[in-house]
Parts: structure tokens; sequence; C-alpha cells
């Protein structure tokens, strides 16, 4: 299930695309720069029951008429399933569009990210027939941005650095510097950024630091992004309303049935999937057209 801070983490490089080039940077990996840079369809799914999602995906135009495709995946935790879909996302992403693909993996703690940025070898041992080495951002390579001075510079950035050491130790130094910085830039631009830092920051004891330097608690803000976050919460919760239903009356959920509940954004469709889910002997019967 999906969760603000896994939203934030990857929805900054959807509000700012240029964050990407600052985040090389962090790594020292040369990649040119951008021309422009474009939002794509997240979704991979081919004609088939399983549905796969990417988090963000980019398509950055360089110089000279090249790009590349950048996919970028929020990993809270370790997930052995994850690294299959990750070289699914990869092959299918330069069968579709022939334009090279990248994976950048951003996590929130240490070892996750020491996980992610494991290579993955698919084939015989001595012979592998695929290989991905995802870059991986997290708190380990990320610099904390602790200067205000500095987070001006690159608000994107020092949100971004906020958000993936929300829980170090440091994190009301780098805290105190975003707010700062915060206050030099346009109002609106602002309101967006703070929206991202707290729910980035999810439920931990730093976004009650981020409320209080804030002094609102964000309530005046009523931006795109809080909306997206309120209805992703009602979202999840009406998935989690539907399979617990169906668990309580012994209804089983296939793998199947159960991804495409979880994947469903659309909160009308879970309604009428919830009120199904009350009496429905299967639970494909949810699904039924008629």
């Amino acid at each position: 299930m999906v969760s603000s801070p896994h939203e934030a983490h990857h929805r900054i490089f959807q509000e700012n695309p240029g964050l990407f080039t600052s985040a090389f940077r962090a790594l020292g990996i040369p990649f040119p720069d951008p021309v422009a840079v474009s939002l794509m369809d997240t979704d991979l799914t081919e004609i088939r029951p399983l549905e796969r999602h990417v988090d963000t995906l980019l398509r950055v135009d360089i110089a000279g008429g090249d790009c590349f495709l950048l996919a970028i995946e929020a990993q809270g935790k370790k997930d052995p399933d994850k690294k299959s879909s990750w070289a699914y996302y990869l092959a299918h992403l330069y069968a579709k569009f022939r334009y090279p693909p990248v994976l950048l993996v951003v996590c929130r703690d240490k070892g996750t990210a020491e996980w992610a940025a494991e290579p993955i070898r698919i084939g015989l041992e001595k012979h592998p027939s695929l290989a991905v080495y995802p870059l991986v951002l997290g708190p380990h390579n990320v610099p904390a941005v602790t200067d205000a001075a500095r987070a001006a510079e690159d608000i994107p950035m020092a949100v971004f650095s906020a958000i993936t050491h929300g829980n170090d130790h440091d994190i009301a130094a780098i805290l105190e510097a975003l707010a700062v910085a915060l206050k030099t830039t346009d109002a609106d631009a602002a309101a967006v950024f703070a929206e991202f830092t707290e729910a980035g920051l999810g439920a931990t004891p730093a976004r009650e630091i981020w409320r209080n330097l804030m002094g609102t608690g964000l309530s005046h803000f009523r931006g795109i992004v809080a909306e997206t976050f309120r209805d992703e919460g009602r979202v999840e919760g009406r998935v989690e309303d539907i399979l617990r239903i169906l668990a309580v009356r012994g209804v089983a959920v296939p793998e199947s049935a159960r991804q495409r509940i979880s994947a469903c954004a659309d909160l009308q469709v879970l309604d009428v999937w919830f009120e199904r889910a009350v009496t429905a002997e299967t639970a494909d019967a949810l699904f039924d057209e008629h």
C-alpha cells in the first residue's frame, strides 16, 4: 500500500523534473544537461491481468537530439519481489520506446538503499543474460542541507534532502534551513514545497517539528498537492475496507484480484466494489460489468 512519504519521495521529481540533475551531481555521476524533460505515463501494463506501474517516468531530451528515460522508484523497505519488477520495467521501456532507460531508486534508510543498489543479474551465474545496475539515492549519499543559504540556492534539492533524512538525528537543522529558505521564494511555490515536505516526512517526529516551524500546521494551504494526498488517503482507506470485508466474510481473494483492487485509484470505482463486497460470493464478482 502506498503512503504519503512514498508518494512525496518520487513526486518531487514530477514537480521539479530538473531535480534529478542535482541528485546525480550528489552521486558524482556525469549526466548531460537536459534540454527538455517530459512527464510520461507510468502504466507499463501489457494485455494481461497483471498490472505494473513505475512510480515516476520522465523522458529527458539532451543536446544533439538524443534522449533517455528516467524511471524513478521510491522504496521504503526491502522487497524481494521488487527487483524482478525493476528488471521488467527497464526491458519493457526499452522494447516499447527504444530509448535507453535509467533506473533511479530513492530510499529513506541506509539499509534499504544498500539493498537496492545491489546489481540484479538474471540468467546463469557465470553468464547473466540481463544485468541491472540501479542508481540509488538515500541518507548515505544525499547531502544533509543544513545551511539556509545553500537551501535557498536549490529548494527542490533541499526538500528532497529533508524527506530523505527524515529519520536522521540532524533533521531539525535540515528543516530549519528549509523553512528559512522558503521565505525567500514565491509564496505559491513555497506552499507546494511545504506540502511536499510534510507529506514526505509522514508519521514521524520530524513532521511535528516541521508543523511547528510553519506555525499553522500547514492548515492554510489548499494546493493541488495537498488535495492529491488527501484523495490518496481516501483511496487507500477504501481499498483496505474492501479487502477487510472480503476477509471477514471468508471470501477468497486471489492475488490477481488483490492487485487489481490495490492498484485502483478511482474512488468512484472503489465505492462500487465496496458495495458489492458486502454480498459478493467471489472476489471476481466485484468486477462484474453488469
